[in-house]
Protein backbone atom coordinates (compact mmCIF):
# COMPACT_ATOMS: atom_id res chain seq x y z
CA UNK A 1 0.00 0.00 0.00
CA UNK A 2 0.86 3.54 -0.61
CA UNK A 3 1.39 5.49 2.44
CA UNK A 4 1.51 9.65 2.23
CA UNK A 5 3.30 10.68 4.90
CA UNK A 6 2.88 14.92 6.12
CA UNK A 7 4.14 16.37 9.45
CA UNK A 8 5.29 19.74 11.33
CA UNK A 9 8.10 19.79 13.53
CA UNK A 10 6.92 18.22 16.88
CA UNK A 11 6.32 15.08 14.22
CA UNK A 12 9.24 14.53 12.37
CA UNK A 13 10.59 11.56 15.36
CA UNK A 14 7.66 9.86 14.27
CA UNK A 15 7.78 10.25 10.56
CA UNK A 16 11.52 9.94 9.39
CA UNK A 17 10.73 6.13 12.13
CA UNK A 18 7.60 5.46 9.59
CA UNK A 19 9.32 6.06 6.20
CA UNK A 20 11.79 2.96 7.87
CA UNK A 21 9.23 1.17 9.15
CA UNK A 22 6.66 1.24 6.23
CA UNK A 23 9.21 0.48 3.66
CA UNK A 24 10.10 -2.61 5.92
CA UNK A 25 6.27 -3.79 6.26
CA UNK A 26 6.01 -4.13 2.56
CA UNK A 27 4.70 -0.92 2.31
CA UNK A 28 5.45 2.22 -0.17
CA UNK A 29 6.06 5.86 2.15
CA UNK A 30 5.80 9.33 0.40
CA UNK A 31 7.41 11.47 2.17
CA UNK A 32 5.43 15.33 1.80
CA UNK A 33 7.74 16.98 4.11
CA UNK A 34 8.76 18.97 5.76
CA UNK A 35 12.98 17.73 4.77
CA UNK A 36 14.21 19.65 8.27
CA UNK A 37 13.59 20.82 11.56
CA UNK A 38 12.26 24.33 11.70
CA UNK A 39 10.37 25.05 14.68
CA UNK A 40 8.22 27.65 12.83
CA UNK A 41 7.36 25.62 10.19
CA UNK A 42 3.39 25.17 9.26
CA UNK A 43 1.33 21.85 9.01
CA UNK A 44 -0.78 22.66 6.76
CA UNK A 45 1.82 23.16 4.03
CA UNK A 46 2.70 19.55 4.52
CA UNK A 47 -0.90 17.80 5.41
CA UNK A 48 -2.59 18.91 3.00
CA UNK A 49 -0.45 17.84 -0.01
CA UNK A 50 0.18 13.99 1.93
CA UNK A 51 -4.23 14.37 2.03
CA UNK A 52 -4.69 15.47 -1.53
CA UNK A 53 -2.26 12.69 -2.61
CA UNK A 54 -4.59 9.83 -0.95
CA UNK A 55 -7.36 10.97 -3.05
CA UNK A 56 -5.52 10.89 -6.03
CA UNK A 57 -4.27 8.26 -6.32
CA UNK A 58 -7.50 6.20 -4.52
CA UNK A 59 -8.78 8.18 -8.10
CA UNK A 60 -6.43 6.40 -9.94
CA UNK A 61 -7.54 2.75 -8.25
CA UNK A 62 -4.07 3.16 -6.69
CA UNK A 63 -4.73 1.79 -2.77
CA UNK A 64 -3.44 4.40 -0.57
CA UNK A 65 -3.90 5.93 3.02
CA UNK A 66 -1.97 8.85 5.09
CA UNK A 67 -0.76 9.37 7.90
CA UNK A 68 -0.55 13.32 9.37
CA UNK A 69 1.71 14.21 12.67
CA UNK A 70 1.37 16.76 14.92
CA UNK A 71 2.27 17.65 18.37
CA UNK A 72 -1.21 16.88 19.02
CA UNK A 73 -2.69 15.70 15.97
CA UNK A 74 -5.83 17.82 15.57
CA UNK A 75 -4.44 20.97 13.59
CA UNK A 76 -3.33 18.05 11.22
CA UNK A 77 -6.66 16.09 11.31
CA UNK A 78 -8.23 19.22 10.83
CA UNK A 79 -5.73 20.44 7.67
CA UNK A 80 -6.43 17.04 5.82
CA UNK A 81 -10.27 17.31 6.18
CA UNK A 82 -9.92 20.19 4.40
CA UNK A 83 -9.34 18.36 1.18
CA UNK A 84 -12.48 16.96 -0.58
CA UNK A 85 -12.77 13.32 -0.26
CA UNK A 86 -10.84 12.74 2.72
CA UNK A 87 -12.32 11.55 6.16
CA UNK A 88 -9.34 12.23 8.42
CA UNK A 89 -9.31 10.53 12.18
CA UNK A 90 -7.69 11.45 15.14
CA UNK A 91 -6.15 8.35 16.69
CA UNK A 92 -5.42 8.03 20.31
CA UNK A 93 -5.65 5.10 21.14
CA UNK A 94 -5.44 1.67 19.09
CA UNK A 95 -9.45 1.11 19.52
CA UNK A 96 -9.82 4.72 17.74
CA UNK A 97 -7.65 3.73 14.71
CA UNK A 98 -9.38 0.51 14.24
CA UNK A 99 -12.70 2.02 14.31
CA UNK A 100 -11.42 4.87 12.26
CA UNK A 101 -10.92 2.67 9.46
CA UNK A 102 -14.15 -0.20 10.27
CA UNK A 103 -16.58 2.07 11.15
CA UNK A 104 -15.35 5.27 9.30
CA UNK A 105 -13.92 3.99 6.12
CA UNK A 106 -11.10 6.89 7.42
CA UNK A 107 -8.77 7.46 4.68
CA UNK A 108 -5.77 9.46 6.15
CA UNK A 109 -4.94 9.14 10.41
CA UNK A 110 -3.98 12.19 12.45
CA UNK A 111 -1.34 11.13 15.81
CA UNK A 112 0.03 13.37 18.24
CA UNK A 113 4.06 13.27 18.05
CA UNK A 114 3.98 14.89 21.85
CA UNK A 115 1.12 12.32 23.15
CA UNK A 116 2.26 9.05 22.82
CA UNK A 117 5.82 7.01 22.56
CA UNK A 118 6.85 6.29 19.04
CA UNK A 119 6.43 2.38 19.72
CA UNK A 120 2.40 3.36 20.51
CA UNK A 121 1.78 5.68 17.60
CA UNK A 122 3.31 3.04 15.33
CA UNK A 123 1.12 0.48 16.75
CA UNK A 124 -1.74 2.86 15.85
CA UNK A 125 -0.48 3.26 12.49
CA UNK A 126 -0.03 -0.75 11.86
CA UNK A 127 -3.55 -1.11 13.15
CA UNK A 128 -5.37 1.54 11.05
CA UNK A 129 -3.44 0.48 8.10
CA UNK A 130 -4.27 -3.22 8.51
CA UNK A 131 -7.85 -3.01 9.74
CA UNK A 132 -10.42 -3.32 6.76
CA UNK A 133 -13.55 -1.02 6.42
CA UNK A 134 -16.58 -3.33 7.50
CA UNK A 135 -19.01 -2.43 4.54
CA UNK A 136 -21.91 -2.77 7.19
CA UNK A 137 -24.93 -0.73 5.76
CA UNK A 138 -25.16 2.10 8.74
CA UNK A 139 -21.85 2.89 8.03
CA UNK A 140 -22.26 3.11 4.35
CA UNK A 141 -25.28 5.72 4.38
CA UNK A 142 -23.40 7.67 6.93
CA UNK A 143 -20.29 8.07 5.14
CA UNK A 144 -22.63 8.43 1.75
CA UNK A 145 -24.60 11.30 3.67
CA UNK A 146 -21.35 12.83 4.51
CA UNK A 147 -19.57 13.25 0.91
CA UNK A 148 -23.32 14.26 -0.47
CA UNK A 149 -22.96 17.49 2.42
CA UNK A 150 -19.11 18.29 1.15
CA UNK A 151 -20.35 18.41 -2.94
CA UNK A 152 -23.78 19.91 -2.68
CA UNK A 153 -23.75 21.63 0.66
CA UNK A 154 -27.10 19.97 1.83
CA UNK A 155 -27.83 18.99 5.06
CA UNK A 156 -29.19 15.25 5.01
CA UNK A 157 -33.08 15.38 6.02
CA UNK A 158 -34.17 15.14 9.67
CA UNK A 159 -35.82 11.81 10.50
Amino acid sequence: MRVHLGCDHAGLELRDHLVDWLARHGHEPVDHGPRAYDPEDDYPTFCLRAAAAVTADRAAGVAALGVVIGGSGNGEQMAANKVAGVRAALAWSEETARLAREHNDANVVAIGGRLHTVEEMTRFVDIFLTTPFSGASRHVRRIEMMADYERTGEFPPLP
